[in-house]
């Protein structure tokens, strides 16, 4: 055997001993560096959930505040109003001043009512969501059909919040916007989660445009976006289905804890 041959054999395998030891470092190194990446991925998306979540709660309080104000400030300041025209006199004049008063005092309190829906504090999402269905009129432009499916029953109070906020929302956006003659929402309370099917026959929106134009102006405005971020708080999916002239449908899939009557909050006294 030649000489020089004696250290090439010697070295070769402490060369691929290396070569492993190198690429197993480096396999070790890729797999912690994408453990590294899930785990700031995660902590991401908890700080995107704190954050979405620390605003609806922030929005909330703020109505809660605004709907205390209307009825401790201006509710009562018009109905001190109200008392004062009863002693100038002049019955004609009174008559009309108070009837307008009235009408100021009822707008103040439906105001109140849908910033701080007492119906929900006090009796929970079913009963809410019928006392919603109720406020639409029967003889009105747009008829309502309202079903809930499967057992009704209680939600965590900050859940009920959202989910009556997201019926609101679809509700809302479907009377102001879509100019049809019918809308449907089915709300399913299923085994452990909570479906919202709504759909109506307007005049629909080009779901085309959502990714490229998130405010969809006239037809959905802050609506999508509010009712978008109200599905990520509560972890749950959202799908939506529309076309110009044709009606638009949404589906809501929330994976929500519900209660037992004994779990349920004590009722709450109503601001109106």
């Amino acid at each position: 055997m030649n000489n020089w041959l004696v250290p090439v054999l010697l070295a070769t395998p402490v060369l691929l001993l290396l070569a492993l030891g190198i690429v197993a470092f480096v396999l070790r190194y890729q797999r912690r560096l994408l453990r590294q990446q899930e785990q700031i991925r995660q902590v991401r998306e908890m700080a995107q959930q704190q954050a979405l979540e620390a605003a609806l709660l922030a929005q909330e309080d703020e109505r809660r505040r605004i709907a205390a104000d209307l009825h401790d400030g201006v509710g009562t300041t018009l109905a001190i109003v109200k008392l004062h025209l009863s002693t100038l006199g002049q019955p004609a004049l009174t008559q009309e001043a108070s009837a307008l008063l009235d009408q100021a005092i009822t707008e103040v309190r439906r105001i109140s009512r849908n910033l701080l829906p007492a119906a929900l504090q006090k009796f929970g999402l079913p009963f809410a969501l019928d006392a919603l269905a109720r406020t639409v009129p029967s003889d009105g432009p747009t008829r309502l059909n309202l079903e809930q499916r499967g057992q009704p029953r209680r939600l965590n109070p900050h859940y009920e919040l959202i989910v009556y906020r997201m019926v609101q929302e679809l509700l809302g956006n479907g009377l102001r916007h879509a100019h049809s003659d019918r809308i449907d929402i089915i709300v399913d309370f299923g085994a452990d989660t909570l479906s919202l099917h709504y759909t109506d026959n307007g005049i629909g929106f080009d779901t085309s445009i959502i990714d490229t134009q998130p405010l969809l102006g006239a037809r959905t405005g802050h609506g999508l976006t509010n009712l978008q971020s109200r599905v990520k708080v509560l972890k749950g999916t959202l799908r939506y289905q529309s076309e110009l002239g044709t009606g638009s449908q949404f589906w809501i899939s929330l994976p929500v804890p519900y209660i037992t009557a004994s779990q349920a909050p004590a009722p709450l006294t109503s601001l109106l």
